[in-house]
């Protein structure tokens, strides 16, 4: 079985490979387990979890290491197409079943909802498979990055778009699986695509969310609640951290605070956690940010920082959300903007200007010279169960619907 790539965009998954890729996160996290014990003391800081957006990138890293480093209980959500015997399911529900397998073999409880998190009903689920397990989650992750949200009250759906601000962003790119570079153009976007977009990946469901967990008492004492952003280098902000996504961005900001208000009532917090650049089915269809990231991902491997999605969600839970400070009470180091940076090493002077010395220099001749080419599509492949090592990607898949 090979992938099927139209425009950057993968349109089909590898159960095995899937499976596999879970297997390897979860094989890296329990190896960090005793550093991250080290780090945060012998005690569990977190035992009960729950992850909206649990089943691919930052989501599921976050579920694995909650589970697998920390012993934690979870219950994630995801909204995925299931598999059937011919016919294959969307790479999140392989995903979420390897999750779930092994998180069973290891004898920790996990339970995982199916649904769009965004509604009403999923919210009840939640709280209801919650209270069915006396769970009363400590640390909650908002991990949700869905082009659309029907607004549970109007019934209303907005859709969200990647689009500049003001005026058209153009920017190279290059073809994940042949490395041809081309000059792509976003439009700038109306202030109705700002507004819609805001509405779907802003903060508007997050703060719903909690308000309705605080009210369910299914939240414990001193919870933490922590959503993933991104700010990127200056070269991307027009199309990003200034676009339509980082308007989304900055209301998820303003409303950390409001939440975070809301949980102090039991002595818990709101972080917004600006995570690194990392290949996404999303980012993969943003002009300059594939070539950004390969040239990146280039020059941090040589200095030996690059971290994939794992290896930043294991340093975010032990070396920030659960690290104390002399007297023994927690201690998250935050921004003047009070968000959680793990974003430090991608933005590092010395990664950035060697960053920015080379992006101008690449050309479709050089391409694979000076940037990652390779790693990147590795990345954009292995989010749907591609290049896996120790997958037989000859042997044919006999049926979709199991991994």
């Amino acid at each position: 079985m090979t992938p099927m790539v139209r425009s950057n965009i993968c349109l089909n998954a590898h159960p095995q490979g899937c499976r596999q890729a879970v297997l390897d996160q979860i094989e890296y996290t329990k190896k960090q387990k005793a550093k991250n014990a080290a780090i945060n003391g012998k005690h569990r800081p977190v035992k009960n979890v729950l992850v909206l957006g649990c089943s691919n990138g930052y989501g599921l890293a976050s579920r694995i290491t909650a589970a697998f480093a920390y012993d934690a209980a979870t219950i994630g959500v995801s909204y995925e197409k299931a598999g059937s015997e011919k016919k294959f399911g969307t790479p999140g529900w392989y995903n979420n079943l390897a999750f779930d397998q092994e998180a069973k073999k290891a004898g920790l409880f996990s339970s995982t909802i199916d649904g769009d998190a965004f509604s009403d009903e999923i919210k009840a689920e939640i709280i209801k498979r919650a209270k069915e397990n006396n769970m009363k989650f400590d640390l909650v992750v908002y991990s949700l990055a869905s082009p659309v949200r029907v607004d549970p009250e109007t019934k209303v759906m907005y859709k969200s778009v990647i689009k500049p601000i003001g005026k058209p962003f153009s920017g190279r790119t290059f073809d994940t699986m042949t490395g041809e570079m081309k000059e792509i153009t976003a439009e700038p976007a109306t202030e109705e695509e700002i507004a819609n977009t805001v509405k779907v990946m802003g903060g508007e469901d997050w703060e719903r969310l909690i308000g309705q967990l605080l009210k369910a008492d299914v939240l414990a004492e001193g919870c933490i609640s922590v959503a993933y952003s991104y700010i990127g280098p200056e070269l991307s902000q027009a199309i990003y951290r200034n676009g339509t996504i980082g308007m989304a961005k900055l209301d998820l900001e303003k409303r950390a605070g409001v939440i975070r208000e809301m949980l102090s009532k039991i002595g818990g917090g709101a972080y917004v956690s600006v995570n690194k650049g990392l290949v996404t089915r999303a980012s993969a269809v943003i002009p300059i940010i594939p070539l950004y990231l390969s040239v990146l991902f280039k020059v941090m491997k040589k200095m030996g920082t690059h971290e994939g999605c794992i290896e930043q969600i294991n340093r975010l839970f032990a070396e920030r959300l659960y690290i104390k400070n002399e007297n023994g009470d927690a201690a998250i180091p935050t921004d003047e903007e009070k968000r959680i940076r793990i974003d430090d090493l991608e933005l590092d002077p010395k990664v950035q200007e060697e960053v920015n010395k080379i992006m101008p220099a690449v050309t479709a001749e050089n391409i694979r010279e000076l940037g990652d080419v390779e790693g990147y599509r590795h990345d954009f492949l292995a989010t749907s169960g591609f290049d896996i090592p120790g997958v037989d990607y000859e042997k044919e898949v006999e049926r979709f619907d199991v991994i």
